[in-house]
């Protein structure tokens, strides 16, 4: 399985939450990859030598050195755990991991990651703007179960951390991007510090100042 996991590539959108799981458990596990860019944002993964890896249109996808492609970062992340300490070999708390994987994706990203967006890459003349007071009150019930757990545990993969932790920071520590308000929250506060508090930690890469202008103005 190590051997496997050497010299892969990614290729995915540096700012994308669901992309930044893939690279902070790569560089938590100290494998080697090459990284590609793809400006998700603007079309990049419509093109066809992007939907020759992946015909669903979207980041992150990671390619192995014998050819095979993975789409879908918690699957991904689920891959690349395995046989580490970010994924338990305990059957319940694997159950207990991949809980919390489906929370964030059916749950969680659908609403912050999605008012992030927004606010960020889709124009401020577009009806879209429309949908940020729902995605918010809808990220706040999501954030409110999240809290609930965290009052009695202290990760959400179990015992210790792992890859359901990566896969709810990734969005998580950016809410704020979307009008998301984490105050109200102060065990999700505390959680993501220690997540950053983690060996290998690396801090998702800042967006644009045309997207962090934005971030500031709405």
């Amino acid at each position: 399985m190590a051997d496997e996991r050497v010299g892969l590539t990614v290729h995915g959108m540096s700012v994308s939450g669901n992309c930044h799981k893939v690279r902070l458990l790569l560089e938590q596990l100290g494998t080697r990859y090459r990284w590609v860019e793809v400006d998700s944002a603007h079309g990049q993964t419509h093109e066809p030598g992007f939907l020759a890896l992946n015909l669903n249109a979207k980041v992150p996808v990671v390619v192995r050195d014998d050819g095979r492609v993975l789409p879908e970062s918690n699957a991904i992340l689920f891959w690349l755990a395995e046989g580490t300490p970010f994924l338990s070999s305990d059957g319940w708390e694997r159950a207990q991991t991949l809980r919390w994987m489906f929370f964030e994706q059916y749950s969680h990203e659908p609403y912050v990651a999605v008012a992030r967006f927004i606010r960020g890459w889709v124009a401020a003349d577009s009806p879209r703007h429309a949908e940020l007071p729902q995605l918010r009150e809808r990220a706040a019930q999501s954030l409110a179960v999240m809290e609930q757990h965290l009052a009695g545990a202290s990760w959400f993969s179990g015992r210790q951390y792992g890859i359901a932790d990566i896969a709810l920071f990734a969005y998580t520590h950016v809410a704020g991007d979307g009008g998301i308000s984490l105050q109200a929250f102060p065990l999700i506060s505390a959680w993501l510090q220690r997540v950053r508090a983690q060996p290998g930690f690396v801090p998702m890469p800042a967006v644009t100042a045309e997207v962090q202008a934005r971030f500031d103005a709405q």
